[in-house]
């Protein structure tokens, strides 16, 4: 069955620099490792995601649709499928004292978030700091190559890949997250392991509004509702009873052993 907008998938990609061929990104552990981009800050393995739910970019989107389980292909995408064209509008020039007033030296390659939006530092000279507020891959022609390893059709199964993707933790077991879905109701119980998230709360209150949000965008669902359950165990209770031998104890002695003693 192809797949279709609107589906939910289970995606293996890889994607490079079509001009270098550098490898910027993946789903595969193995090959992060290797190309010197491995985070453990993200959890490897097929991603799961809705065909046309912007969870990935929509040039690749579009070439998703047709494709069959288990299927392999190439995309090829231009900067305006991909992250668009460079901007020089989205280059700042900052004067070297506003670094300062923040205790900050600046140097090249640093990261700064300013309103909200990250650039990166291109260079430092004069007094003055260049900011590029442009995505890296901004202007890049990039190369995909995806897997569709599986069409989901289980309702349970579908809210659980929304878990997967907008929660994602190495220290979660999917199998584990309970769903009940009652008419055009969903109830959620995350596996107890999310219990012990140090995230912010804001953080895990957005993933759990994106997640909300996909089901009731993408399923015949009205009201998500997640509940946290804390339940006391009982104590197991110690053993009195004495243990009893086993072994075979002999009736009477026998003789010999009679006139041993």
């Amino acid at each position: 069955m192809p797949v279709k907008n609107g589906d939910f998938i289970k995606l293996e990609y890889t994607g490079k620099i079509t001009e270098t061929g550098d490898i910027f990104d993946t789903t595969v552990e193995e090959l992060a490792e290797e190309n010197g981009i491995h985070s453990d800050k993200k959890t490897y393995g097929p991603i799961s995601i809705i065909v046309g739910g912007g969870h990935v970019l929509k040039g690749m989107e579009t070439a998703l649709e047709g494709m069959e389980a288990g299927e392999e292909k190439t995309i090829q995408l231009t900067p305006e499928e991909a992250f668009g064209e460079r901007d020089p509008g989205m280059i700042q020039l900052v004067p070297m004292s506003e670094f300062k007033k923040q205790g900050i030296k600046p140097q090249v390659g640093m990261a700064i978030t300013s309103e909200g939006n990250t650039g990166i530092i291109r260079s430092v000279s004069g007094g003055r700091v260049r900011l590029d507020f442009n995505h890296e891959l901004a202007g890049k022609n990039l190369e995909y190559q995806v897997k569709v390893v599986e069409i989901i059709e289980d309702d349970t199964e579908k809210i659980r890949s929304l878990i997967d993707l907008h929660y994602p933790a190495p220290n979660l077991d999917s199998e584990k997250h309970q769903v009940t879905i009652e008419d055009d109701k969903v109830i959620i119980a995350m596996d107890e392991m999310a219990k012990f998230d140090q995230r912010p709360y804001m953080d895990v209150t957005m993933a759990r509004f994106r997640i909300a949000r996909d089901i009731q965008e993408n399923m015949d669902i009205a009201t998500v509702d997640f509940i946290d359950s804390f339940t006391r165990k009982e104590e197991v209770e110690e053993s009195t009873e004495e243990e009893v031998s086993t072994e075979e104890v002999p009736e009477k002695l026998t003789e010999e052993e009679t006139k041993e003693e």
